[in-house]
């Protein structure tokens, strides 16, 4: 197996996913706007800059959603997915995702936002393993917390290390693709780093360690 792994957020689509829930949510005025606007952009910048505290933005982005099950959401989520993420889909990034499904590579997103956001951005692009941040259900609803690791900067190298070893799998061969330096404990772990229209951070750091920056924009 040669793993082919996304990021999602500013990689795969032209966006955050994570920061354009929560301006659905106040779009659809289904949160205290102001306030949560305020406290989503606040969160976003933390992310940007490399301090987030990952704990305290779950707990933020999944208070919305507490009490509630997957069909109750669901229709709610059909509206996000065409209002806010199709015009946030790349054509180069989907043609590349396909470039490595033809070379039959196994084909993974690896996401720091809530499985709850990005799994149906995941289905849509027809790749079907995806780990994420994970909102924790209880008797068929969502409680408002997260559990397990969450996936994020190293986060997201032991939750992979965690399902190549249930899988029987190594990165042998492996691709990661990211726009984050928040991902560099992983992009320094796979064969084939790939920085995505960088930030600024990573640009830098790919660019003294020799590895490839493209634009899927």
């Amino acid at each position: 197996m040669t793993l082919a792994i996304f990021d999602l957020d500013n990689t795969l689509i032209a966006g955050d996913s994570d920061h354009a829930w929560g301006e659905f949510l106040v779009a659809r005025q289904l949160v205290d706007g102001d306030e949560h606007r305020r406290r989503n952009d606040e969160f976003y910048q933390q992310y940007q800059q490399g301090g987030l505290d990952i704990d305290a933005y779950l707990r933020f982005a999944l208070a919305p959603i507490a009490g509630k099950s997957p069909a109750e959401l669901a229709p709610l989520h059909a509206d996000f997915m065409a209002s806010y993420i199709a015009p946030m889909r790349l054509s180069k990034a989907e043609a590349l995702v396909e470039k490595h499904r033809a070379q039959g590579h196994t084909l993974m997103i690896i996401t720091a936002t809530n499985r709850f956001v990005t799994e149906p951005i995941a289905r849509a692009m027809g790749i079907n393993i995806m780990l994420a941040s994970e909102a924790q259900l209880r008797d068929g609803r969502y409680t408002g917390a997260s559990e397990d690791i969450p996936c994020f900067q190293g986060g997201k190298v032991l939750r992979l290390q965690r399902w190549l070893r249930e899988n029987g799998e190594t990165l042998q061969g492996s691709y990661f693709y990211s726009d984050s330096h928040n991902d560099l404990p992983l992009l320094r772990e796979v064969d084939h780093p790939v920085a995505v229209d960088p930030d600024p951070q990573l640009r830098d750091a790919a660019e003294r360690a020799g590895w490839p920056v493209i634009s899927l924009r």
